[in-house]
């Protein structure tokens, strides 16, 4: 089998790549922009992407989507993600919210939720993470108590939560009974993050102003139409999530457009390590090509079954390579990787390319929770 590109996605490539430069300025092409517009800018973008079906592109056209293949969807993902990912807080609602609701929601929750993120209208948080259940998401406590009336009433925290300060929904983890094993009784629902007694406080970090929160959930109502498949059943609905959400990232393209940038500076380059510069940046090049050969074995083994596989070796060659791509660049750009100007040949990303990598190896389970995933797939045959 062939991963070379077709015409048909070459030329999809570029139409991205057109409106990217087009819709938006250079400034905004980085991932900790401290601006309050900023969000404001991304689902300008977004809704520019759904008018011509391209924010959910490969979902299928009941959904909102253009039916488009999973190596076409791969295509945008890349030049995204090579663009600092543009869509903001949107790529959760279109990688991995969307299918959840497509493959366990209602007739109702379709309707009510998959046509507003095709059109760029909903905003989604992940309400997994807490203060005692990061990596093993299963210890987690929040409660969801039935009241005699049949809704339930929450009550716990939520941690580093992304985008929560602007987030319209929140798909929300909750625990409503106790079984034998912890991933029993966990359930998931989907919550407006305007209801009463919902509190969000930014947790201040190197990610920036925009990413990471608290959330408070004290006596909140939830309705059982709000369930997102069955009662006590929200580990399957997890374990879904979780693959979509680590296979749908192209760390690999961001890094890939990194080191191209670099090569173009080390190459000419002839003072003390320049050398070691230029060995560094190929070996990183052949970094970025394993990642994304790894990462496109992994659609390739989803489109046997039509379910995303185990992703864990192909996210933590991509996370890794992150960590050594932005070390690269902040030697190679030396004391200006603290320039945010846009008008430079790195345009301030060398600092936002560093502070992303730290974050890399812990979202969406830690690089050692992956390393004992993918021994348990390599064991099972998977």
């Amino acid at each position: 089998m062939t991963f070379e590109d077709t015409e048909e996605i070459l030329h999809l490539r570029q139409r991205i790549r057109e409106i990217i430069n087009t819709e938006l300025s250079p400034e905004f092409l980085r991932t900790f922009v401290p601006d309050a517009e900023w969000q404001d800018t991304a689902t300008m973008f977004c809704k520019r992407l759904a008018r011509d079906r391209l924010l959910t592109f490969a979902w299928p056209e009941e959904y909102g989507g253009a039916g488009a293949s999973i190596w076409e969807q791969t295509a945008l993902r890349e030049e995204f993600w090579a663009h600092h990912e543009p869509r903001g807080a949107q790529y959760m609602g279109v990688n991995w919210v969307g299918p959840a609701i497509m493959h366990f929601g209602s007739p109702a929750q379709q309707h009510q939720h998959l046509p507003a993120i095709a059109a760029g209208d909903e905003v989604w948080c992940q309400g997994f993470s807490e203060p005692d259940a990061g990596s093993d998401l299963a210890s987690l406590k929040l409660s969801a108590v039935r009241q005699p009336d049949g809704t339930f009433l929450a009550n716990g925290q939520k941690i580093w939560t992304s985008y929560a300060g602007f987030a319209n929904w929140c798909f929300l983890t909750a625990r409503t009974s106790t079984g034998t094993r912890k991933q029993q009784g966990i359930t998931v629902f989907l919550v407006p993050m305007d209801r009463a007694g919902i509190s969000v406080r930014p947790i201040d970090s190197i990610m920036g102003p925009n990413h990471l929160n608290e959330v408070f959930f004290d006596d909140v109502i939830l309705e059982p139409e709000e369930i997102l498949g069955e009662l006590d059943m929200g580990w399957a609905v997890v374990e879904l999530v979780l693959k979509h959400e680590r296979v749908g990232i192209a760390r690999y393209a961001r890094s890939d457009k990194i080191l191209g940038d670099l090569w173009k500076v080390v190459q000419a380059a002839d003072g003390a390590g320049s050398e070691e510069q230029r060995a560094g940046v190929a070996h990183g090049l052949v970094q970025a090509r394993i990642a994304r050969l790894l990462a496109y074995r992994t659609l390739v083994s989803s489109q046997k079954d039509g379910s995303p596989p185990q992703p864990s070796v192909a996210r933590i060659v991509s996370t890794l390579l992150d960590l050594q791509v932005s070390e690269l660049a902040m030697d190679s750009v030396g004391a200006a990787a603290l320039d945010p100007d846009p008008e430079s040949w790195h345009g301030g990303w060398a600092e936002d390319a560093w502070r992303y990598a730290q974050s890399a190896t812990i979202a969406s389970g830690t690089t050692e929770i992956q390393r004992l995933l993918a021994s348990r797939a390599l064991v099972n045959g998977a």
